[in-house]
C-alpha cells in the first residue's frame, strides 16, 4: 500500500514539496509561538498549527512569488485562530464533565443522610436523663477532659466519668432501638 501524504518526503507536486518546506522552516517557531498563546496546551497547540498549514494550503500562499512574507502571514493566521478559538469557548455555556451531575448528586444524598442522622443522634440524646445529656454536652460535645467538665459542672471527675460511661451505653442502646447499628 502506498500513501502519499501533503508535505511527506515523497510528495510528488511542487505544492506539497513546498508546503513540507514551509513546515520545516517555520513550524518549529509557529509551535513555540502558539504553545506560549496557549499556556502550554501542547494538544490545541498542534491543532491550531495544523489548521494554519491547511489555510496555507488551500489559499496556496506556499512561495513569495508575490513578494508577501508568508512567516508574518502565518503567525497573523495562527493567532487569529487562538483568539477564534478563545471568543468561541467564552461566548459558550461552560462544559461540565460527565460525571459532576453524578457526584453533586451523592453530595446532596451525604447532606440528606447527615440530616437524618443528626435527627436519629438527637432524638436518642433526648432520651437520655438530664444529668447524662448534660455530661455529654460538657465533655465530648464541649470537647473538655473530664477534670475540665467536673470543673464546669461543679461536681467531682469521678461523677463525670461515670455519668459519660453510662450516657454513652445509654445512647448507644437508644440508637440500636432506632434501626442505627
Amino acid at each position: 500500500m502506498n500513501v502519499t501524504v501533503i508535505g511527506s518526503a515523497s510528495a510528488v507536486s511542487p505544492e506539497e514539496r513546498a508546503l513540507r518546506d514551509l513546515y520545516l522552516e517555520h513550524g518549529p517557531a509557529l509551535y513555540s509561538y502558539v504553545l506560549r498563546m496557549l499556556g502550554g496546551d501542547t494538544h490545541r497547540t498542534e491543532d491550531i498549527l495544523q489548521e494554519t498549514l491547511l489555510r496555507c494550503w488551500n489559499k496556496q500562499t506556499l512561495a513569495d512569488s508575490e513578494g508577501m512574507a508568508v512567516r508574518p502571514w502565518m503567525f497573523r493566521v495562527a493567532r487569529n485562530l487562538v483568539i477564534d478559538a478563545h471568543r468561541t469557548r467564552s461566548a459558550r455555556p461552560t462544559e461540565i464533565s460527565g460525571n459532576s451531575w453524578l457526584s453533586d448528586m451523592c453530595a446532596e444524598a451525604d447532606d440528606i443522610e447527615r440530616m437524618l442522622s443528626s435527627i436519629v443522634v438527637q432524638d436518642a440524646l433526648r432520651s437520655l436523663t438530664p444529668a447524662h445529656r448534660e455530661a455529654l454536652r460538657a465533655t465530648i460535645f464541649a470537647d473538655r477532659t473530664t477534670q475540665q467538665a467536673a470543673e464546669a459542672l461543679g461536681v467531682p471527675q469521678g461523677t463525670v466519668k461515670s455519668r459519660v460511661y453510662y450516657a454513652l451505653r445509654s445512647l448507644k442502646a437508644a440508637l440500636e432501638d432506632s434501626g442505627v447499628r
